[in-house]
């Protein structure tokens, strides 16, 4: 495989997708997203390349993708290597999450450890590098890094590849990413890659505090990090401040009834990965492996070996008794349209048949899946796997419900589904869009997930460092383009560039007016969902920085159309994937299988002759011998550990430069460049202040302190007061400050750090937090201020504001006129630093300026009470944005 041959490939598609929108380009837009040619161009070109990838070798596809990418000028790349040490404290955590009947099925402890000669485990940092120079100049710590694992069915794909997605991540959330190039199956099984991700997990401890931390990934790479937050919250191990999975692949028994389905709107193949025979793929069955049984034993007899009486070999040989491969591949017995069917063949690159539904490969079989930090899982409504995605999210929020039949579920089992709360959970379903739809980062469905990405990242770092997150705001910088989505008209929700948005706005309305009556029921059909929703209660995705909507039983279910308007997901009740029967979880179907064993056929019957060429190969390679290592270590058969010819092996070769991953980056990172640039042009300076986030916001949310105490580890030593710098400048800020606004909702977790709620400052709280009227406010406007009636009994300060409790004063004000002009102009910008006036208009004034004052002094008694230097809500914001 090369560019030439991969563009020959791929020209018809291309071709016939634009001939296709062509003489369709009257249609009207659909809420289907191939109805836009950049999506349906970027689906097909996948489909078709996974499609010739497949007559292709494991070795060609896994060279193909992990060639050389050069990154784009304007992104800093810097590699490192993951040290030893490392890479020895995360194997000895492995084992220990495996335990000793873990070790056995996996074939040992040792194996899995081994790398190529001069070939260490490396991981890349990438950052823009405006936010390098900015870093650097400040001469402050990053307190945002996103450790990304790349997907690709565990078997390609590389840093390189993935990187154009993997900078505008970097970018709308200004953090540094952390990419590390793991081992790949089929060559290195599990748990080779997950070692490395364990591995390097534990490096970025030794750079970062956790709270700063957020971990990330897609398809694979999603499913190796639930695996990598399952094994740090059972081992003791600090968890991030958040997790992102987009599209994760969870469950390799694919017993969902998605799997099954037709799926017209996906590029997953849907009889599974099939390739050209090689060394690697497929790995030898129970046949074959007799067969270089009988050569070894012959060979070793030869050489005063003993053998075993089962006909085995002993224990340090290294070549595997018929026996070891039985335990460890376990044949497949299925009844398939009524005939009794034997799998004696490996279905699944990334391990054996028999660890398919181990808690580590499938992680929709964990006991639980409470106690992780919160989760965003993004779903594509169109791809194969959404079933078990969606499963995936509801078991998180509420483990109990979802948890394993009684048969598969130990007293340790038990102990864990007791032991952790449910965890916080952001699930949305988009509606139609394909696997890892960020792929296609050029196309309006993808941008709107890049959003919600940086939105759902910005809040669970603020919320983890209590603190408060600026990020890029302004969209004269970075929009979502007509141009971007349609060949046609532009889509409803979609963001415009400022500077047609006028003109599109007259041709909408002339529209709308000319055919209000005659398209209003095809209207009706084409925007309304299926659920019942209001125009009032319709919303779009937030940039980064908007506040996440409130938690509800631990989750935010939402429905998103591919042009981000958001409605609600029906209930559990109405979903497959939540009414399978738990017994039926992590159970292998006919259906898959016959889809697979079909495609098999052909692929053998195709590719007969290479597939006994591989073979004799095998035979040959058997007799000169091969290196081995301890006793009880037996390597699945498709490990390259396993199979490494006497004195052979060499160091992988220098990667050469892909002139077609090149072009497909380029394309995908179009939209960030030409952010960069106006970024570049527009006004720089603008300060950010940067506070601390209230104790009020989010309420209900398991705090990250409830994590660190559920680990049994001292809390961050950085967590706590960070400096205030006040704002410099009054101009349209480009950034947004991001807080926790407590959104989810009946947890009590936060009455520790609130004290007791019979105390008179928390019946002040309580008073401040109202749900009805204002005490005692004239005309019954609920403005969040206290009147100076409902606070009678306490004393209040020189300003006649703020009443102070146990010579503590709070962190609120009373609604009435200040006496001082300090708690004016503290926050005021520059046109309204005049000397306060007396009057109603001044009164209102004083109130909002003497909010905005607190945050920006050091009073000497908040510090003492816990909390409350820390009372800030995001309705105080709003004037102050207003002002900017």
């Amino acid at each position: 495989m090369n560019t030439a041959t991969v563009s020959l490939a791929v020209t018809p598609t291309v071709v016939s997708t634009l001939v296709s929108h062509y003489l369709n380009r009257k249609r009207p837009v659909r809420p289907n997203p191939t109805a836009h040619i950049s999506y349906d161009q970027g689906l097909h070109l996948i489909r078709c390349f996974l499609e010739y990838a497949s007559r292709h070798t494991v070795e060609d596809l896994q060279s193909f993708t992990s060639q050389w990418v050069p990154h784009p000028q304007w992104v800093k790349v810097d590699e490192v290597e993951i040290p030893q040490e490392q890479l020895a404290r995360a194997a000895s955590l492995l084992q220990d999450q495996l335990g000793p009947d873990g070790v056995r099925r996996v074939g040992g402890k040792e194996w899995w450890q081994w790398r190529k000669p001069k070939s260490p485990l490396k991981a890349e940092w990438i950052e823009m590098k405006a936010d390098y120079h900015a870093r650097k100049k400040s001469a402050e710590t990053c307190n945002r890094v996103m450790l990304y694992v790349h997907g690709g069915a565990y078997f390609f794909g590389s840093v390189d590849e993935h990187r154009y997605q993997i900078q505008r991540h970097a970018r709308k959330l200004k953090a540094r990413a952390f990419a590390p190039r793991y081992r790949l199956a089929p060559q290195f099984p599990f748990p080779c890659g997950l070692h490395d991700c364990l591995a390097t997990y534990l490096y970025l401890l030794t750079q970062q505090e956790p709270n700063t931390i957020i971990l990330a990934g897609d398809s694979a790479g999603g499913g190796m990090v639930l695996s990598l937050l399952v094994i740090l919250r059972d081992r003791g191990i600090p968890l991030p401040a958040g997790a992102i999975l987009v599209s994760p692949w969870v469950d390799l028994t694919h017993s969902f009834p998605s799997v099954a389905e037709d799926c017209p709107l996906d590029y997953i193949p849907p009889s599974g990965f099939h390739h050209k025979p090689s060394p690697s793929w497929p790995p030898p069955d129970e046949d074959e492996l007799e067969e270089i049984k009988k050569i070894s034993i012959h060979q070793k007899t030869t050489i005063t070996f003993v053998t075993s009486d089962e006909g085995g070999s002993e224990s340090s040989s290294g070549v595997p008794t018929i026996r070891d491969v039985k335990e460890t591949t376990t044949r497949l017995s299925l009844v398939i349209d009524g005939e009794h069917v034997d799998i004696k063949e490996q279905i699944q690159m990334y391990t054996t048949n028999e660890l398919l539904a181990h808690p580590l490969v499938s992680p929709i079989m964990q006991p639980t899946l409470g106690g992780l930090p919160p989760l965003l899982i993004m779903v594509g409504g169109g791809e194969m796997l959404r079933d078990e995605q969606i499963y995936l999210a509801h078991k998180c929020a509420d483990p109990a419900s979802y948890a394993l039949p009684n048969s598969l579920l130990d007293d340790q089992a038990r102990a864990q589904l007791e032991q952790y709360k449910p965890t916080d959970v952001q699930l949305q379903v988009w509606d139609d869009l394909c696997h890892v739809a960020p792929t296609l980062s050029f196309t309006s469905p993808a941008k709107y997930q890049y959003r919600a990405i940086a939105q759902f990242g910005a809040w669970a770092l603020a919320r983890a460092q209590k603190t408060e997150i600026d990020i890029l705001d302004d969209d004269r910088i970075s929009f979502i383009s007509k141009s971007s989505t349609s060949s046609s008209n532009s889509s409803k929700g979609a963001e415009q560039d400022p500077s047609t948005q006028q003109d599109s706005h007259k041709h909408k309305n002339k529209q709308k007016q000319k055919h209000k009556h005659k398209h209003k029921n095809k209207h009706k059909q084409d925007e309304t969902p299926t659920t019942h929703t209001t125009p009032s209660e319709e919303k779009s995705i937030g940039k980064a920085g908007d506040p996440l909507p409130r938690f509800k039983n631990h989750m935010i279910r939402q429905r998103v159309t591919p042009h981000g308007v958001i409605y609600p997901l029906p209930p559990p009740s109405s979903l497959p994937s939540c009414t399978i029967d738990r017994a039926h979880v992590g159970v292998i179907k006919p259906g898959p299988v016959r889809k697979w064993l079909a495609h098999k056929r052909r692929w053998d019957t195709r590719f007969h002759t290479t597939k006994r060429r591989v073979h004799e190969q095998r035979m040959r390679d058997t007799a000169v011998g091969y290196e081995v290592f301890g006793p009880g270590e037996v390597p699945p058969p498709s490990a390259l550990a396993g199979r490494r010819k006497l004195g052979t092996l060499g160091p992988e070769t220098k990667k050469a430069r892909s002139l077609g991953l090149s072009l497909w980056a380029l394309w995908g990172s179009k939209h960030d460049e030409a952010t960069v640039i106006r970024e570049r042009e527009a006004d720089q300076g603008v300060a950010i202040a940067v506070g601390v986030a209230g104790d009020e916001e989010g309420d209900g949310a398991r705090t990250y302190s409830d994590l660190l105490r559920q680990e049994a580890v001292e809390p961050s030593r950085s967590v706590g007061r960070r400096r205030i710098v006040p704002a410099l400048a009054r101009r349209r800020s480009r950034r947004r400050v991001v807080r926790d606004e407590r959104q989810a909702d009946g947890a009590p977790d936060e009455e520790e750090e609130e004290g007791d709620s019979d105390s008179p400052i928390s019946k002040l709280f309580a008073l401040r937090r109202g749900k009805g009227k204002a005490v005692g406010k004239e005309g019954g406007d609920d403005d969040g201020l206290l009147s100076p009636e409902a606070v009678a009994a306490h004393e209040v300060g020189s300003t006649g504001k703020r009443p102070i409790v146990d010579g503590i004063s709070v962190p609120f004000t009373l609604g009435k006129e200040a006496e001082t002009a300090s708690m004016v102009t503290l926050m005021s910008s520059a046109e309204d630093s005049r000397p306060p006036t007396r009057g109603p208009e001044a009164a209102s004034g004083a109130g909002e300026s003497g909010k905005g004052g607190l945050r920006d002094q050091e009073a000497p008694g908040l510090a003492s009470r816990a909390g409350l230097e820390r009372f800030v809500t995001a309705e105080e914001e709003v004037p102050r944005a207003q002002k900017t």
